[in-house]
This record gives C-alpha cells, structure tokens and sequence, in this order.
C-alpha cells in the first residue's frame, strides 16, 4: 500500500491516570480500569465544561456548529489511540479502548455488534458512525446505576458489597481488579466507595482527556487538517478572509527539502516519508461546466406515446445510509423512451419546509442480460428541467433494472432535532378516541408515498413495502384477510380510508399511547413536529413510442453496491480523466453540469492508495460527505465514487 498525502502528524503522549468506567446492562454493573492518556496537569477538578476546543479569534467570531465539534471530538477521542487517524482499527480491544475514550462504556454486547467474526478493520469514518449510534454515558446514568446498589442511600458502597457485586456476578473482575478500585483515595473512605464522588471524577476527567487533546489540534492544524472525516476550523462561508492557497502543484523533493526546514514541520514530514513509499499533493479544481447541455426537453407527440407511472422513495437511515425502492422495467419492442424521476408532490401546509422538495433525484438504467448479476450501465437521467431530471433515447426489447439515486448533499441527518412533539391523537367528552387533523393529513401523505401505483389504493404487495420499512415484517395472505374483513378495502386492495381506520386500531389497542405510531413515522423519515425531514418520495414517468411500459417495484435496498458501480461507469464513460502528475495509474475522473459535480477515483495499480481531498476552496454548493477536508482509500484495480456535490 501507499499513500497520496502531504503530512500525517504526530501524536504525542501524556502522562497516565486510572479511571473507572462503568458498564450498564440489564442491571448488571461492572467497573473496568483503563489507563487513559491526558495532560500532565490532570488533577480532577469537579467542574462541569462542555468538551469544545479552545476558543480562537477565528472560533469566537465563526462558532464552530455541532457537526464540527461532534467530528473534532471523535478525532481527539481516535487520536489519543493511534498516531493517526488513518491507521485502522485492528481488534476488539483497540476499538473498546477507542470508544472508552469518545466517553463511550460499551458492553460486550454492544462490541460484538460492530466487531463480528467477518470483521477485520474499522476506519475512521466507521468509528464516528458508531459513535452517531452510541450515545455518551451521562453523569445521571451513572449515579442511577451506582444508586441501585446503594442499601443505605447514603451515597456509598460498602467495600464488601462491591467485592461481592464485581467478583461473582456478570462480567466477573479479578481481586486484584476489585483492589486497584479500592486503592483510590479520593473515592474510597472508611470502608465505603464513594460513587458520587467517583461520577463526578469520572465525568471530569473524560471531559479533561478530551479538552487537552483538542488543544494539540488547535495548537497544530496541520494535525487538525489531515485527518479523515476531517472539519475544518472555518469554511469559505463563514470566514470572509480565507487564508491564500498556493496554487496547485506537485511537491517534489525540493519542496520536501523546504518544509523540512520549518520547525516541527519536519519530524511529521519524516515519520510520514519513513512510513509510506510516496508523498504528494495533489488539486483538482471542479468546477460546473457551463458548456454541456444538460436541458431537459420533452419529445415531440409525447401525448401519443404509451405512459407508466411508478412512485417510490429515498430513506434516511440512523447511520447516514440511504435506501430506496428499485425497479424492474420490460420494453417490448425496440422503441424511443422518455424517463423522468422528480420529488413526489405532497400535500404542503402552510408555515412547514418541505425539504424533501430541494432534494436531488437520478435514475440509472441496466439491462439485464441473461441474469440479474448481470447488468449493463445504459445511461441516466443527466438531463434538468428545474426538480425534474431525465432521458431520452432508443431501447431495444429486453429487462432493464432502473435504480434511482440521489448524492446525499440534500438529504441528510439534521442537526438540531425538534424538541415538541406533535400530538397524534385525542380524546372527545365520552372518551372515545380520534387521530388529530394533523395526524390524518400525514397518514394520506405517507399514504401517498406507499401507493406506487397511484391508483389510490393499496396492494398487498404494496402495503408490505411499508411493513418491511416499519415493522421489519411482512403481512401474509391470512393476516391480508383478517385486514380485508375489518377494514374498507376495493377490490382486495386498502383504500385511503381503511389505512386510516387501521392505524386508528393500533391507537386503541394501545389505549391512546402513540409509541408505536411514532415509531412509523419515524420510519417513514417523520421528526416530532410530523416534518417530512429524512426520506424523499419521488415518482418515476416512462413514456414509450412503440409499446406499453411496464415497471414493478421489486426490493428496498441501499443506495450501493450496483449504484455505486453504475455510478462510476458514468463518470468513467462520460466525465473529464485527469491522470495525477507523476502517478500515471492514479487518474481522477469528473463528471459536471450545471448544478451537480460527480467525481471518482480509478486505482490501476497493484496497491491500495489513500488520497486526501481538500475542498476548502468551493463556494455556493454542499456536497454528500459534509465535510471539506477528507481521505478516501481506493483498492487495487479498482474504482470509487470520491464525492459528489450540488450547486
């Protein structure tokens, strides 16, 4: 393997303190000892920071956003670890002893669930997903927890008891374990463990881990800014008066030579060039290409032609995933098609954002040959007319797999969830129960969403679409005429009235408790305040010439796998190739029109590479990783989709 970058940076290690962290699981308790690397001056203060880096001029004029700080703290949390955040996650340990430090306290459990037997590695980029999931201990879970084992409620555990509870019950410790807990002065007197002292020495010293290692990244931004997943201190948007960049170039030895010459510069340039074979910087400036005709433009006769509608939509998922609805699509005969995919429609009340609306949406068309494993990038829908993207052109007879795709810049997890909670149902003076007028309004949305067909009513096969999405499980032929019997229903198909009347009955069955309603919208990309804010409806037109289309909604996947090498054909077959000056099997292809940039990387060489993006200097767009500075790793003989942005 080698690596394309310009500096990895050095992480020094501080002095040791003993910290015990606890583990809370179906009431079992067990403290672990871990030594953790902070400051020196760690001495427990029992105050109560907030973990945020330390304030510069820079940082006091543009605060730093919660995404930020989140991915500076898993930075310093990763970096107190290993030397960089481009080394791998390796082991179990390696990855409890990382997590410990993001103030994470994992059970075995919660480990075996990111570390399976097929597990290998973890990066950095999935060490920040699993941190989105695992919530950090607060100093409230921990006195609960403590609290429990507390017989006297005094704030305090006899020594004997808590050699009792660590040494027979759970994830047993050793004596000596148990002694090392013990032997803590400020924590242990006459006999008893002072857990309330202990949490507050616990939360502090997390919080001091965490505050000196992001002084070392305010102190070194070269550290700070050549990290995966990296965020920079201030983006061209919120800082008026970037600093100048060089102009792009290679360094070469000679520049190697120069910055070896600038103060610690050079023991980070020494550690990178002992480590990995090769060293470079490389820009690529990507810009909208104004020149390519990317206007959409409907057929002549259109209104002659034969027409299929099919709808579908893009969820977000908890770990940033997008999945989405796939199709198949027979043409019969050799024939000019016109495919369009744009945002669904839905009803929009008046005061509320509907985001989904400014979401980008594609299509990519596949023939199947022979099998499903088996499939051919034809083309995709490159053509705008304003939210609706398209393609025309001639098909021959066949099966064609359409897949539709959207970058993520639009659609993507919010940063300030809401807080009020809308309300779903209520009670009338004899006490009989009712779904809200707002609740209804959403249902016939969502209801809108699930109908594929548009005909207004729903399918079985349809309905266990929206099942598989909420509940994981599928509605057989039986339960289907349990449903059919119950609740209106034409022609063995749900009308909007019956989805409504079923939902009403899950109220009841909970005697107006709303959970499992909300886990619903929650699942259909619902917040609190019933905003559609983490899913995109759309709906998918085919117009053909010749013949009748046909299209049949056949999985709920995830945007990847055949995407992704569609998406790479694409750009491989119609963007601009630029080989990397000096790398000739390193070429850096993109493809731009007016309003979207895609770019990928192709690796021809017999190793894996590494390559560093810095895109600080953009301006006017947001692109699908929401960050400006990071590192993506491309295998051997192999293509990856690096970025995608939209203006």
């Amino acid at each position: 393997m080698y690596e394309i970058l310009i500096l990895l940076p050095v992480c020094e290690r501080h002095g040791d303190l003993c910290i015990l962290v606890i583990h809370i699981d179906k009431q079992v308790f067990k403290l672990l000892f871990n030594r953790m690397a902070i400051s020196p001056r760690s001495d427990a203060t029992f105050s109560n920071q907030k973990s945020t880096p330390s304030e510069s001029p820079r940082t006091k004029k543009f605060p730093l956003t919660e995404e930020e700080i989140f991915y500076m703290n898993c930075r310093a949390a990763y970096l107190t670890v290993f030397k960089s955040s481009l080394e791998n996650i390796i082991s179990k340990d390696q990855l409890y002893l990382a997590l410990q430090h993001a103030g994470r306290n994992p059970s075995q459990k919660t480990i075996n669930k990111y570390w399976t037997p097929q597990t290998a590695k973890l990066n950095f980029d999935d060490f920040c997903i699993i941190l989105r999931k695992e919530k950090p201990t607060s100093k409230a879970e921990l006195l609960k927890s403590f609290k429990q084992l507390d017989v006297n409620d005094d704030g305090c555990i006899l020594h004997t008891d808590l050699y009792k509870f660590l040494m027979k019950r759970g994830e047993k410790m050793t004596r000596e374990e148990v002694n090392a807990i013990i032997n803590l002065t400020d924590v242990n007197a006459d006999g008893k463990f002072d857990y309330i002292k202990f949490c507050k020495l616990y939360m502090t010293t997390n919080e001091q881990c965490l505050k000196t290692t992001l002084e070392k990244l305010e102190v070194d931004s070269k550290m700070r800014r050549h990290q995966f997943g990296n965020h920079i201190e201030g983006s061209p948007e919120r800082d008026p008066s970037p600093v100048p960049k060089p102009s792009p170039k290679i360094i070469r030895k000679t520049d190697q030579e120069t910055f070896s010459n600038k103060g610690d510069t050079r023991s980070s340039l020494l550690s990178a060039t002992r480590k990995f074979k090769t060293s470079v910087s490389f820009t690529i400036t990507m810009g909208a290409n104004g020149n390519r005709n990317s206007k959409l433009t409907e057929p002549n006769l259109i209104k002659d032609w034969q027409y299929m509608q099919s709808k579908g939509c893009f969820f977000l998922e908890e770990d940033g995933e997008i999945i989405s609805h796939q199709y198949r699509m027979q043409i019969a005969q050799r024939s000019m098609v016109y495919l369009t995919i744009k945002p669904l429609n839905l009803s929009q009340v008046e005061g509320k954002p509907s985001p989904w609306l400014s979401v980008d949406t594609a299509l990519y068309i596949l023939k199947e040959n022979e099998s499903q494993a088996n499939l051919q990038l034809v083309c995709f829908t490159e053509l705008r007319n304003r939210e609706v993207f398209g393609w025309t052109g001639e098909l021959g007879p066949g099966i064609y797999w359409l897949i539709p795709s959207t970058t993520g810049c639009r659609l993507r997890k919010k940063i300030n969830p809401v807080t009020d909670e809308a309300q779903l149902v209520y009670r009338d003076q004899t006490g009989k129960l009712f779904l809200t007028k707002e609740f209804k309004s959403t249902l016939s949305d969502i209801f809108e969403v699930i109908d594929l067909d548009g005909n207004g009513l729903l399918s079985l096969e349809e309905y266990n679409f929206f099942e598989l999405r909420t509940s994981g499980e599928k509605c057989d032929e039986d339960a289907w005429a349990v449903c059919r019997d119950n609740f209106d229903t034409k022609r063995n198909e749900l009308t909007r009235q019956g989805f409504m009347d079923l939902n009403l009955m899950e109220a009841n069955d909970r005697e107006g408790d709303p959970c499992d309603l909300w886990v619903t919208l929650h699942s259909m990309g619902y917040n609190k305040a019933l905003e559609l804010t983490e899913a995109c409806p759309f709906v998918i037109d085919i117009y053909a010439e010749k013949c009748k289309p046909k299209i049949k909604a056949v999985h709920m996947e995830a945007c990847s796998g055949q995407l992704e090498k569609a998406i790479c054909k694409s750009v491989l077959s119609k963007g601009d190739a630029k080989v990397m000056d000096g790398y000739e099997n390193i070429i850096v292809h993109t493809y731009s029109c007016d309003t979207w940039i895609t770019s990928v990387i192709e690796n021809k060489s017999d190793e894996k590479v590494i390559i560093h993006i810095n895109n600080e200097l953009s301006k006017n767009c947001v692109n699908n990783r929401g960050l400006n500075i990071f590192a993506v790793e491309v295998g051997p003989k192999s293509t990856m989709v690096k970025y995608e942005a939209e203006t």
